[in-house]
């Protein structure tokens, strides 16, 4: 299995376009890399590959991507995109994917239900793109590689909000992902609100893990003077603190990375105590162009 991250950012990237806060300031700058929004590739062989959530930088990071260019007049490598929920960061690309290739999207009923529901989406011809609806722990094949869907605890699509938000609920609204290629064992968790025993016990299975990396603190975001709402609220589970998924994880074997790291979280100046607590506590974090084999 080779892993190719597209986009390690959280919705908005880095920098994001409307912000000042110092990480962004500094990616402008050149003094710390930009990060596109949040999308994974995987590939059994090379040639065909998946991909995990369309984000809105979807054309810029194929691009960057020769592994993922068409072969020939037209056509693309990629045969599936599954997304893990409903969020804009993660299904907006699929707009830029409208030019008449065929590929399958493969997503639970709550999340099929969401592209159904918005007329924009029949912008994706019917005749060509497939939409397969996956089940909650019923392995199913793509491109040579078994791949698992399973509900982690987080909440529904932003614009999908009513007056009451269950910010960890359980269900087919946001996913993790197991990834299987007959030898090792790959779990992508780009959102999740809270970390379970037995969500621990299922991801110490893995070979490596790519998992929610929105947040250090709950809140970062009034600490930085960027926004009001926590962590917690949008349904992202801090890295910090003794429910946090440093100290939760800290028993699990293999490659640990966060990814969907927002702009304002402090692991991305290279200098903080907090990026040095992350690396001592044998985590990395996610970069555009990152390849991995786990």
């Amino acid at each position: 299995m080779i892993v190719r991250i597209l986009g390690a950012g959280a919705g908005g990237g880095l920098p994001q376009w409307n912000c000042g806060c110092r990480n962004c300031q500094d990616a402008r700058a050149g003094t710390l890399p930009q990060m596109t929004q949040s999308s994974v590739a995987v590939s059994a062989d090379e040639t065909a590959w998946v991909v995990l959530n369309a984000s809105p930088d979807i054309r810029s990071q194929l691009g960057a991507s020769p592994a993922l260019a068409p072969s020939g007049l037209r056509g693309t490598p990629i045969s599936s995109v599954i997304l893990t929920n409903g969020d804009i960061d993660h299904i907006a690309g699929l707009l830029t994917l409208r030019e008449r290739t065929a590929f399958e999207i493969c997503a639970t009923a709550d999340i099929l239900d969401i592209l159904r529901e918005n007329g924009v989406f029949r912008v994706l011809a019917n005749d060509l793109v497939r939409y397969r609806r996956i089940e909650l722990d019923a392995p199913f094949s793509a491109a040579g590689l078994t791949f698992r869907a399973f509900a982690v605890p987080g909440k529904v699509a932003l614009f999908k909000e009513g007056d009451k938000v269950e910010t960890a609920a359980m269900g087919g609204q946001t996913i993790g992902l197991e990834i299987h290629d007959g030898a090792k064992r790959l779990f992508y968790v780009p959102g999740c609100a809270a970390l379970p025993d037995w969500l621990v016990a299922e991801l110490a299975r893995g070979d490596a893990v790519l998992f929610d990396g929105t947040v250090w603190e709950d809140d970062d975001m009034r600490r930085t003077g960027t926004g009001e709402k926590t962590g917690t609220r949008m349904g992202h589970l801090p890295m910090s603190g003794p429910e946090g998924s440093i100290v939760r994880l800290a028993g699990i074997p293999g490659q640990k990375i966060f990814i969907h790291i927002n702009n304002t979280n402090p692991v991305l100046q290279p200098d903080s105590a907090e990026r040095a607590a992350l690396i001592a506590a044998g985590w990395r974090t996610a970069q555009d162009g990152m390849e991995l084999r786990p």
